[in-house]
């Protein structure tokens, strides 16, 4: 459990760490190679999670200062950790690199954060599309076969994991694949990245279509270096403009993924400067926020997960917001803890939401509804009175490197406490 208490305010600069979502692809990815080397690897639990599932296949992996060897020479299939891949949605993306070694992969239903299910159709009907046979269900997934040498085409409904890993799947496939409505997320961009640098052939058109020519083989040996988190950044952009003394300098801060993100923010009243090589100056604006309606979309619209630090902003928005999720169900659920801290929020369906503002935020015993939202009642608990308390941390250390010390060195005090 986290206690905050409230009414702190915080100054100085902040590096935003390797991201989270361009780091598991490639760490699938290097399940392709014979050896292979990532740089700036965020030191978080779904990596190590990833990581231990790898290991259960005998890929040799160590991770030493954001840097991860993989040796992928001893993979075998006898002793994967199914736990551990019931845990992560991420485990998807192991299962082109398993299919490839061993012919076949059993696996159960991917879990991960709290914000509705979220269906794996598109990946499953991808890889029946090339051939592969299996079944899938609430609890189980199974895919065996060989891929068939024809071109085929298939959608992957904009869904990001299914694209990347049906990427993986048909980058050394013969034939040419074309994936229609896919992700072109800044991490899915950098996967293909990594892939072309090392013998992969892959185009992406205007409308969402990626072509995967596919090649004999890739390279033996790969090195590459992960993206900065654009949605760390994001956070932190709302952080300094509510909780600030004066500004925030944000490192790395990966301006080019924020437009649609920045605009709204610019919207809202938030100020800010750009300052060159990639850095943000964030100045203090919680007095003269304004309502406004917010709508999440794939990319490069709205980032979804964004959705809840910026839902703190517009509590402190002047008159009534309008937040709208179109990209995951029950997403705007957790807004039930910002009533907790009387708040006024009303949740008019699944995918809507009103925010009344501005709202003196008050301490309360609050919870992590999932990793995004947790850091929301992070930036809550500073601009709140009183202490706040927030359990299931467990989720917010999925997705940020070291977020209470970083928070830490900003002037900012968290403390650990024990659950009661």
């Amino acid at each position: 459990m986290l206690k905050i208490t409230g009414w702190q305010t915080l100054s100085g600069k902040v590096q935003t760490s390797g991201s989270k979502n361009a780091a598991l692809p490639l760490i699938g990815a290097a399940l392709l190679f014979r050896k292979a080397t990532l740089h700036n690897v965020p030191d978080i639990s779904d990596v190590h999670t990833l990581i231990a599932i790898a290991r259960s296949a005998g890929v040799q992996i160590t991770f030493e200062n954001h840097t991860l060897f993989v040796d992928t020479t001893a993979m075998r299939k006898e002793n994967i950790d199914l736990e551990l891949a019931s845990k992560i949605r991420a485990s998807i993306l192991l299962v082109p690199g398993f299919l490839r070694a061993f012919g076949s992969v059993e696996l159960p239903y991917p879990g991960g954060c709290n914000i509705g299910k979220r269906p794996i159709d598109f990946l499953m009907n991808g890889f029946f599309e090339l051939g592969y046979t299996g079944t899938y269900g609430d609890s189980w997934v199974s895919i065996s076969g060989q891929p068939k040498e024809w071109d085929v085409e298939f959608s992957a409904g904009f869904a990001v994991t299914a694209t990347e890993s049906l990427i993986l799947a048909n980058v050394q496939r013969w034939g040419t694949t074309r994936i229609f409505l896919s992700a072109i997320e800044p991490h899915v961009m950098c996967l293909i990245d990594f892939l072309n640098a090392h013998g992969a052939n892959i185009s992406i058109g205007y409308d969402h279509t990626i072509t995967i020519v596919g090649v004999s083989s890739l390279q033996e040996e790969a090195e590459w270096t992960v993206i900065a988190d654009y949605i760390e950044s994001g956070t932190f952009i709302v952080m300094g403009a509510l909780a600030s003394k004066e500004y925030l300098d944000i490192q790395d801060a990966r301006i080019q993924d924020l437009h649609a993100f920045l605009m709204k923010c610019r919207e809202v009243g938030v100020r800010y400067e750009y300052l060159g090589n990639d850095t943000l100056r964030v100045y203090r604006s919680i007095d003269k926020l304004r309502a406004i309606r917010v709508q999440t979309n794939i990319f490069p619209g709205f980032p979804t997960d964004l959705q809840s630090p910026f839902a703190i902003l517009l509590t402190q928005a002047e008159w009534v917001s309008r937040l709208e999720e179109i990209v995951y169900e029950s997403r705007l659920n957790w807004l039930i803890e910002i009533e907790k801290m009387k708040g006024h929020p009303a949740i008019m369906n699944p995918n809507a939401a009103l925010i009344f503002g501005p709202t003196h935020l008050r301490g309360a015993t609050v919870s992590s509804w999932d990793l995004r939202a947790g850091v929301a009642m992070i930036i809550a608990g500073l601009i709140a009175t009183g202490d706040t308390y927030i359990t299931n941390v467990q989720y917010i250390e999925r997705g940020y490197e070291d977020i209470i010390g970083k928070i830490g060195k900003l002037g900012v005090s968290i403390e650990h406490v024990e659950t009661e």
